[in-house]
């Protein structure tokens, strides 16, 4: 794991399937002094992915967090949705190298896990890794422009 980094503005969201997994995550963010806003689901009660992924994302886009953990049952729906939004830069990650990458050449502000895939302390591990890493800027910085601006490709 990778040294704590200075508190951060989280936000957090999944779906029904997710659920267990994001409430895990948030209680381990404010153990680690973390600002969280939890924007639900608050049960388990099925729900629509796309709705908590672009309620992820509007928080991400407004400011009001600095990065974003999705969860749903694969992880792949929610983070199709939150990447709709062109503020928005999701990755889903199954271990630490692929949130490590994702931070230093993606620059992604949201992190996507499968709550049926991984389990709670991979999630943490990933989590820890991808608040730390700091973006490494350089080559990258063109293409994760494009990103956001496809007209720019």
């Amino acid at each position: 794991m990778t040294a704590r980094p200075a508190p951060l503005a989280i936000a957090l969201a999944s779906d029904h399937a997710g659920f267990e997994m994001r409430t895990m995550l948030a209680d381990w963010l404010r153990m680690q002094g973390h600002e969280v806003a939890d924007l639900g689901p608050h049960d388990t009660a099925s729900v629509d992915y796309p709705d908590y992924g672009y309620k992820l994302a509007s928080s991400i886009a407004s400011g009001d967090a600095a990065f974003g953990v999705a969860v749903c049952g694969s992880g792949i729906g929610i983070s199709i949705a939150v990447n709709r939004n062109p503020a928005a830069r999701c990755a889903l990650v199954s271990d630490t190298l692929s949130a490590r990458l994702a931070r230093e050449h993606n620059d992604a502000n949201v992190i996507a896990f499968g709550a049926r895939l991984i389990g709670p302390d991979t999630a943490k591990d990933a989590l820890a890794t991808f608040i730390a890493t700091p973006f490494a800027g350089d080559r990258h910085v063109g293409r994760v422009a494009k990103l956001s601006q496809p007209t720019l490709a």
